[in-house]
Protein backbone atom coordinates (compact mmCIF):
# COMPACT_ATOMS: atom_id res chain seq x y z
CA UNK A 1 0.00 0.00 0.00
CA UNK A 2 1.24 3.50 -0.81
CA UNK A 3 2.35 5.63 2.14
CA UNK A 4 0.93 8.75 0.48
CA UNK A 5 -2.66 9.96 0.29
CA UNK A 6 -4.00 9.18 -3.15
CA UNK A 7 -5.60 11.97 -5.15
CA UNK A 8 -9.34 11.42 -5.35
CA UNK A 9 -10.36 11.67 -8.98
CA UNK A 10 -13.86 12.91 -8.16
CA UNK A 11 -12.66 15.66 -5.86
CA UNK A 12 -14.68 18.86 -6.44
CA UNK A 13 -11.51 20.83 -7.16
CA UNK A 14 -9.72 19.56 -10.23
CA UNK A 15 -7.42 20.65 -13.03
CA UNK A 16 -8.76 19.81 -16.46
CA UNK A 17 -5.97 19.31 -19.00
CA UNK A 18 -7.03 19.64 -22.63
CA UNK A 19 -5.16 17.16 -24.82
CA UNK A 20 -6.59 18.94 -27.85
CA UNK A 21 -4.97 22.19 -26.70
CA UNK A 22 -1.66 20.44 -26.09
CA UNK A 23 -1.75 19.00 -29.59
CA UNK A 24 -2.59 22.40 -31.05
CA UNK A 25 0.36 24.00 -29.28
CA UNK A 26 2.73 21.24 -30.31
CA UNK A 27 1.67 21.62 -33.95
CA UNK A 28 2.37 25.36 -33.73
CA UNK A 29 5.93 24.59 -32.64
CA UNK A 30 6.28 22.12 -35.49
CA UNK A 31 5.06 24.70 -38.01
CA UNK A 32 7.42 27.33 -36.63
CA UNK A 33 10.59 25.25 -36.65
CA UNK A 34 9.96 22.85 -39.54
CA UNK A 35 10.04 19.06 -39.70
CA UNK A 36 13.83 18.82 -39.85
CA UNK A 37 14.28 19.97 -36.24
CA UNK A 38 13.90 17.71 -33.24
CA UNK A 39 11.55 18.96 -30.51
CA UNK A 40 12.62 18.44 -26.92
CA UNK A 41 9.46 18.80 -24.88
CA UNK A 42 10.25 20.35 -21.52
CA UNK A 43 8.44 18.35 -18.84
CA UNK A 44 10.37 19.48 -15.76
CA UNK A 45 8.56 20.55 -12.57
CA UNK A 46 5.80 18.00 -13.13
CA UNK A 47 5.39 19.27 -16.70
CA UNK A 48 4.82 22.81 -15.43
CA UNK A 49 2.15 21.43 -13.11
CA UNK A 50 0.34 19.44 -15.80
CA UNK A 51 1.52 15.97 -14.76
CA UNK A 52 4.93 14.75 -15.91
CA UNK A 53 4.11 11.15 -16.82
CA UNK A 54 0.92 11.71 -18.79
CA UNK A 55 2.30 14.81 -20.52
CA UNK A 56 5.47 12.94 -21.47
CA UNK A 57 3.40 10.20 -23.05
CA UNK A 58 1.30 12.76 -24.92
CA UNK A 59 4.31 14.70 -26.20
CA UNK A 60 6.07 11.58 -27.42
CA UNK A 61 2.92 10.44 -29.18
CA UNK A 62 2.68 13.84 -30.88
CA UNK A 63 6.23 13.52 -32.18
CA UNK A 64 8.65 14.90 -29.60
CA UNK A 65 12.07 13.32 -30.04
CA UNK A 66 13.41 14.19 -26.61
CA UNK A 67 12.17 15.00 -23.12
CA UNK A 68 13.85 17.66 -21.00
CA UNK A 69 13.89 17.71 -17.20
CA UNK A 70 15.74 19.62 -14.50
CA UNK A 71 16.66 16.87 -12.04
CA UNK A 72 17.79 13.27 -12.11
CA UNK A 73 14.83 12.04 -10.05
CA UNK A 74 12.39 13.32 -12.67
CA UNK A 75 14.17 11.32 -15.36
CA UNK A 76 14.41 8.18 -13.20
CA UNK A 77 10.68 8.41 -12.46
CA UNK A 78 9.94 8.47 -16.19
CA UNK A 79 12.23 5.51 -16.81
CA UNK A 80 10.59 3.51 -14.03
CA UNK A 81 7.23 4.19 -15.63
CA UNK A 82 8.18 2.85 -19.03
CA UNK A 83 9.39 5.97 -20.86
CA UNK A 84 12.21 4.82 -23.14
CA UNK A 85 12.73 7.99 -25.22
CA UNK A 86 15.89 10.08 -24.83
CA UNK A 87 15.79 12.22 -21.68
CA UNK A 88 18.22 15.03 -20.94
CA UNK A 89 18.70 16.46 -17.46
CA UNK A 90 19.55 20.09 -18.17
CA UNK A 91 20.52 21.07 -14.63
CA UNK A 92 23.94 20.84 -13.06
CA UNK A 93 24.70 17.37 -11.76
CA UNK A 94 26.20 16.23 -8.50
CA UNK A 95 29.03 13.85 -9.28
CA UNK A 96 27.69 11.23 -6.86
CA UNK A 97 24.63 10.93 -9.13
CA UNK A 98 26.54 9.89 -12.24
CA UNK A 99 26.17 6.14 -11.68
CA UNK A 100 22.38 6.57 -11.56
CA UNK A 101 22.46 8.46 -14.86
CA UNK A 102 24.42 5.67 -16.47
CA UNK A 103 22.33 2.85 -15.02
CA UNK A 104 19.11 4.46 -16.28
CA UNK A 105 20.34 5.55 -19.71
CA UNK A 106 19.77 9.24 -18.98
CA UNK A 107 21.67 11.92 -20.88
CA UNK A 108 23.88 14.20 -18.82
CA UNK A 109 24.73 17.89 -18.91
CA UNK A 110 28.48 18.47 -18.62
CA UNK A 111 28.92 22.04 -17.41
CA UNK A 112 32.64 22.09 -16.60
CA UNK A 113 35.84 20.19 -17.29
CA UNK A 114 35.67 18.70 -13.80
CA UNK A 115 32.15 17.43 -14.43
CA UNK A 116 33.23 15.95 -17.78
CA UNK A 117 36.15 14.22 -16.09
CA UNK A 118 33.92 12.75 -13.38
CA UNK A 119 31.48 11.48 -16.01
CA UNK A 120 34.33 9.91 -17.99
CA UNK A 121 35.80 8.19 -14.96
CA UNK A 122 32.43 6.74 -13.93
CA UNK A 123 31.67 5.53 -17.46
CA UNK A 124 35.06 3.83 -17.81
CA UNK A 125 34.71 2.22 -14.39
CA UNK A 126 31.30 0.79 -15.33
CA UNK A 127 32.34 -0.16 -18.85
CA UNK A 128 29.63 1.97 -20.52
CA UNK A 129 29.42 5.09 -22.64
CA UNK A 130 27.85 8.23 -21.20
CA UNK A 131 25.72 10.37 -23.49
CA UNK A 132 26.61 13.97 -22.77
CA UNK A 133 25.49 17.47 -23.79
CA UNK A 134 27.98 20.30 -23.26
CA UNK A 135 26.58 23.42 -21.59
CA UNK A 136 27.94 26.77 -22.78
CA UNK A 137 27.14 29.95 -20.86
CA UNK A 138 26.48 32.75 -23.36
CA UNK A 139 25.00 35.21 -20.88
CA UNK A 140 22.58 33.52 -18.48
CA UNK A 141 25.27 33.22 -15.76
CA UNK A 142 23.68 30.12 -14.30
CA UNK A 143 25.68 27.02 -15.20
CA UNK A 144 28.07 26.19 -18.01
CA UNK A 145 31.48 27.25 -19.27
CA UNK A 146 31.68 30.81 -20.57
CA UNK A 147 31.77 30.96 -24.35
CA UNK A 148 35.18 32.67 -24.26
CA UNK A 149 36.62 29.71 -22.34
CA UNK A 150 34.88 27.02 -24.38
CA UNK A 151 37.79 25.80 -26.52
CA UNK A 152 39.63 23.98 -23.73
CA UNK A 153 36.37 22.57 -22.33
CA UNK A 154 35.35 21.16 -25.70
CA UNK A 155 38.78 19.86 -26.64
CA UNK A 156 39.41 18.07 -23.37
CA UNK A 157 35.93 16.55 -23.22
CA UNK A 158 36.30 15.29 -26.81
CA UNK A 159 39.44 13.41 -25.73
CA UNK A 160 37.93 11.80 -22.66
CA UNK A 161 37.12 8.06 -22.85
CA UNK A 162 33.64 6.81 -22.15
CA UNK A 163 31.91 9.96 -23.38
CA UNK A 164 29.69 10.32 -26.44
CA UNK A 165 28.95 14.01 -26.97
CA UNK A 166 25.37 14.02 -28.23
CA UNK A 167 24.74 17.73 -27.99
CA UNK A 168 25.93 21.22 -27.22
CA UNK A 169 23.61 23.89 -25.89
CA UNK A 170 23.10 27.21 -24.19
CA UNK A 171 20.17 29.10 -22.67
CA UNK A 172 18.71 32.46 -23.62
CA UNK A 173 18.18 34.92 -20.79
CA UNK A 174 16.01 37.62 -22.41
CA UNK A 175 14.51 36.15 -25.57
CA UNK A 176 11.04 37.42 -24.67
CA UNK A 177 12.16 41.01 -24.08
CA UNK A 178 15.55 42.05 -25.52
CA UNK A 179 16.40 41.47 -29.17
CA UNK A 180 19.89 43.03 -28.91
CA UNK A 181 21.04 40.84 -26.04
CA UNK A 182 19.49 37.76 -27.60
CA UNK A 183 21.35 38.47 -30.84
CA UNK A 184 24.57 38.80 -28.83
CA UNK A 185 23.95 35.45 -27.15
CA UNK A 186 23.33 33.79 -30.52
CA UNK A 187 26.56 35.32 -31.87
CA UNK A 188 28.46 33.94 -28.88
CA UNK A 189 26.92 30.51 -29.36
CA UNK A 190 27.85 30.50 -33.03
CA UNK A 191 31.43 31.44 -32.15
CA UNK A 192 31.48 28.40 -29.88
CA UNK A 193 30.10 26.18 -32.64
CA UNK A 194 32.84 27.39 -34.97
CA UNK A 195 35.45 26.43 -32.38
CA UNK A 196 33.83 23.02 -31.99
CA UNK A 197 33.68 22.53 -35.76
CA UNK A 198 37.44 23.07 -36.05
CA UNK A 199 38.06 20.34 -33.49
CA UNK A 200 35.46 17.79 -34.55
CA UNK A 201 32.20 17.51 -36.51
CA UNK A 202 29.35 19.04 -34.54
CA UNK A 203 27.25 16.66 -32.44
CA UNK A 204 23.78 15.78 -33.73
CA UNK A 205 21.90 18.01 -31.31
CA UNK A 206 22.66 21.73 -31.20
CA UNK A 207 20.07 23.62 -29.16
CA UNK A 208 19.42 26.99 -27.58
CA UNK A 209 15.82 27.92 -28.53
CA UNK A 210 13.32 28.15 -25.68
CA UNK A 211 9.64 29.05 -26.12
CA UNK A 212 10.31 32.74 -26.75
CA UNK A 213 12.97 31.92 -29.31
CA UNK A 214 10.69 29.46 -31.09
CA UNK A 215 8.22 32.30 -31.56
CA UNK A 216 10.66 35.07 -32.41
CA UNK A 217 14.10 33.88 -33.56
CA UNK A 218 14.27 31.38 -36.44
CA UNK A 219 18.02 31.86 -36.37
CA UNK A 220 18.05 30.02 -33.03
CA UNK A 221 16.51 26.77 -34.20
CA UNK A 222 19.71 24.82 -35.09
CA UNK A 223 18.96 21.09 -34.96
CA UNK A 224 16.76 20.95 -31.85
CA UNK A 225 14.45 23.30 -29.95
CA UNK A 226 13.30 23.19 -26.32
CA UNK A 227 9.78 24.62 -25.93
CA UNK A 228 8.32 24.68 -22.45
CA UNK A 229 5.59 27.14 -21.46
CA UNK A 230 4.54 27.47 -25.12
CA UNK A 231 3.46 23.83 -25.17
CA UNK A 232 1.14 24.47 -22.25
CA UNK A 233 -0.51 27.43 -23.99
CA UNK A 234 1.17 30.55 -22.65
CA UNK A 235 3.14 33.31 -24.28
CA UNK A 236 6.51 33.62 -22.48
CA UNK A 237 6.17 37.39 -22.76
CA UNK A 238 3.17 37.19 -20.41
CA UNK A 239 0.53 38.31 -22.90
CA UNK A 240 -2.82 36.56 -22.72
CA UNK A 241 -3.82 36.88 -26.33
CA UNK A 242 -2.94 33.79 -28.32
CA UNK A 243 0.31 33.92 -30.28
CA UNK A 244 -0.19 32.47 -33.73
CA UNK A 245 1.65 30.62 -36.46
CA UNK A 246 0.03 30.12 -39.85
CA UNK A 247 -3.39 30.91 -38.43
CA UNK A 248 -3.10 28.69 -35.34
CA UNK A 249 -3.26 30.29 -31.89
CA UNK A 250 -1.78 28.83 -28.73
CA UNK A 251 -4.38 27.64 -26.23
CA UNK A 252 -4.02 27.23 -22.45
CA UNK A 253 -4.18 23.54 -21.65
CA UNK A 254 -5.12 23.75 -17.97
CA UNK A 255 -8.34 24.98 -16.41
CA UNK A 256 -8.71 25.02 -12.62
CA UNK A 257 -12.26 24.36 -11.48
CA UNK A 258 -13.98 23.79 -8.15
CA UNK A 259 -17.57 23.34 -6.98
CA UNK A 260 -19.78 25.30 -4.62
CA UNK A 261 -19.84 23.47 -1.29
CA UNK A 262 -21.89 25.90 0.82
CA UNK A 263 -24.31 28.80 0.37
CA UNK A 264 -25.35 31.47 2.87
CA UNK A 265 -26.97 34.90 3.05
CA UNK A 266 -24.90 37.44 4.98
CA UNK A 267 -26.21 40.74 6.47
CA UNK A 268 -24.53 44.10 5.72
CA UNK A 269 -21.13 44.72 7.34
CA UNK A 270 -20.50 41.00 7.90
CA UNK A 271 -16.80 40.14 8.11
CA UNK A 272 -15.70 37.25 5.92
CA UNK A 273 -12.83 34.81 6.59
CA UNK A 274 -9.68 35.25 8.68
CA UNK A 275 -9.08 38.79 9.84
CA UNK A 276 -12.36 40.01 8.36
CA UNK A 277 -10.42 41.66 5.53
CA UNK A 278 -13.68 41.75 3.56
CA UNK A 279 -16.98 43.12 4.85
CA UNK A 280 -20.19 42.78 2.94
CA UNK A 281 -21.30 46.19 1.61
CA UNK A 282 -24.96 45.18 1.89
CA UNK A 283 -26.95 42.03 2.41
CA UNK A 284 -25.48 39.57 -0.05
CA UNK A 285 -25.06 35.92 -0.90
CA UNK A 286 -21.76 34.21 -0.22
CA UNK A 287 -20.66 30.76 -1.34
CA UNK A 288 -17.75 28.62 -0.18
CA UNK A 289 -15.48 26.69 -2.54
CA UNK A 290 -13.33 23.75 -1.32
CA UNK A 291 -10.09 25.16 -2.72
CA UNK A 292 -7.35 27.27 -1.17
CA UNK A 293 -3.66 28.05 -1.10
CA UNK A 294 -2.98 24.44 -0.12
CA UNK A 295 -4.12 23.61 -3.64
CA UNK A 296 -1.99 26.33 -5.19
CA UNK A 297 -4.57 29.11 -5.51
CA UNK A 298 -2.41 31.88 -4.12
CA UNK A 299 -3.31 33.54 -0.83
CA UNK A 300 -2.19 36.80 -2.45
CA UNK A 301 -5.41 36.68 -4.46
CA UNK A 302 -7.44 37.31 -1.30
CA UNK A 303 -9.93 40.05 -2.20
CA UNK A 304 -8.36 40.21 -5.67
CA UNK A 305 -9.20 36.95 -7.40
CA UNK A 306 -12.40 36.19 -9.22
CA UNK A 307 -14.44 33.18 -10.24
CA UNK A 308 -17.14 32.52 -12.79
CA UNK A 309 -20.24 30.73 -11.50
CA UNK A 310 -23.24 30.19 -13.78
CA UNK A 311 -21.72 32.60 -16.28
CA UNK A 312 -21.33 35.44 -13.76
CA UNK A 313 -17.97 36.83 -12.67
CA UNK A 314 -17.82 37.09 -8.88
CA UNK A 315 -15.06 38.38 -6.57
CA UNK A 316 -13.14 36.39 -3.99
CA UNK A 317 -14.37 37.63 -0.61
CA UNK A 318 -11.88 37.74 2.24
CA UNK A 319 -8.67 35.93 3.00
CA UNK A 320 -8.11 32.71 1.07
CA UNK A 321 -7.75 29.83 3.53
CA UNK A 322 -5.54 26.79 3.14
CA UNK A 323 -8.42 24.59 1.99
CA UNK A 324 -11.38 26.89 1.31
CA UNK A 325 -12.30 30.29 -0.04
CA UNK A 326 -15.42 32.43 -0.13
CA UNK A 327 -16.99 34.21 -3.07
CA UNK A 328 -19.52 37.05 -3.01
CA UNK A 329 -22.11 36.26 -5.69
CA UNK A 330 -24.11 39.43 -5.02
CA UNK A 331 -27.51 40.22 -3.46
CA UNK A 332 -29.35 38.52 -6.32
CA UNK A 333 -26.74 35.92 -7.23
CA UNK A 334 -27.77 32.37 -7.90
CA UNK A 335 -25.68 29.33 -7.02
CA UNK A 336 -26.38 25.85 -5.72
CA UNK A 337 -24.23 23.31 -3.95
CA UNK A 338 -22.40 21.37 -6.65
CA UNK A 339 -22.30 24.22 -9.18
CA UNK A 340 -18.97 24.49 -10.97
CA UNK A 341 -16.78 27.53 -10.37
CA UNK A 342 -14.01 28.46 -12.81
CA UNK A 343 -10.84 29.76 -11.15
CA UNK A 344 -8.72 30.19 -14.27
CA UNK A 345 -8.57 28.93 -17.83
CA UNK A 346 -11.40 28.12 -20.22
CA UNK A 347 -14.59 26.25 -19.42
CA UNK A 348 -17.50 26.35 -21.80
CA UNK A 349 -17.95 29.98 -22.86
CA UNK A 350 -16.20 31.26 -19.73
CA UNK A 351 -12.58 32.38 -19.64
CA UNK A 352 -10.36 33.75 -16.89
CA UNK A 353 -6.85 34.35 -18.28
CA UNK A 354 -4.25 33.08 -15.85
CA UNK A 355 -2.08 36.01 -16.88
CA UNK A 356 -4.65 38.45 -15.47
CA UNK A 357 -4.44 36.78 -12.06
CA UNK A 358 -0.65 36.74 -12.21
CA UNK A 359 -0.51 40.45 -12.99
CA UNK A 360 -2.51 41.19 -9.83
CA UNK A 361 0.00 39.47 -7.56
CA UNK A 362 3.29 40.09 -9.37
CA UNK A 363 4.01 36.59 -10.59
CA UNK A 364 4.07 34.67 -13.88
CA UNK A 365 2.13 31.69 -15.26
CA UNK A 366 5.19 29.45 -14.84
CA UNK A 367 5.12 29.88 -11.06
CA UNK A 368 1.35 29.69 -10.70
CA UNK A 369 1.08 26.50 -12.76
CA UNK A 370 3.94 24.81 -10.93
CA UNK A 371 2.26 25.69 -7.65
CA UNK A 372 -0.94 23.73 -8.31
CA UNK A 373 -0.47 21.06 -5.68
CA UNK A 374 -0.42 17.33 -6.05
CA UNK A 375 -3.69 16.91 -4.20
CA UNK A 376 -5.52 18.48 -7.12
CA UNK A 377 -6.37 15.68 -9.58
CA UNK A 378 -5.32 16.22 -13.19
CA UNK A 379 -8.05 15.04 -15.52
CA UNK A 380 -7.10 14.71 -19.19
CA UNK A 381 -9.81 15.36 -21.73
CA UNK A 382 -9.78 15.41 -25.51
CA UNK A 383 -12.07 18.46 -25.50
CA UNK A 384 -10.82 22.02 -25.49
CA UNK A 385 -13.73 23.17 -23.35
CA UNK A 386 -16.55 21.67 -21.38
CA UNK A 387 -19.83 23.04 -20.12
CA UNK A 388 -20.14 25.34 -17.16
Amino acid sequence: MSDRIETYRNRPTRALISVAALENNFRIVQKCVGPERTIMAMVKADAYGHGILEISRIMLKLGAGYLGVAYLEEAVYLRKNGIEAPILVLGAINTDQIDDFLENGIEITASSIDKSRAISEAAVRKGVTAKVHLKIDTGMERIGVHWYNAKRFIAETLDMPGIDIRGIFSHLAKAESDTSFTAAQLDRFEETLEIYGKLSPLPPYVHIANSAAVLNYPRSYYTMVRPGILLYGYDPAGLHHGRSCEGMEIEPAMSLISKVSYFKVCPPETGISYGHTYKTPSQTRVVTLPVGYGDGYSRLLSNQGETIIRGKTCPVAGTICMDQMMVDIGPDGTAYNGDDALLFGKYGESYIPLESLCSKIGTIPYEFLCGISGRVPRIYTNCRQESL
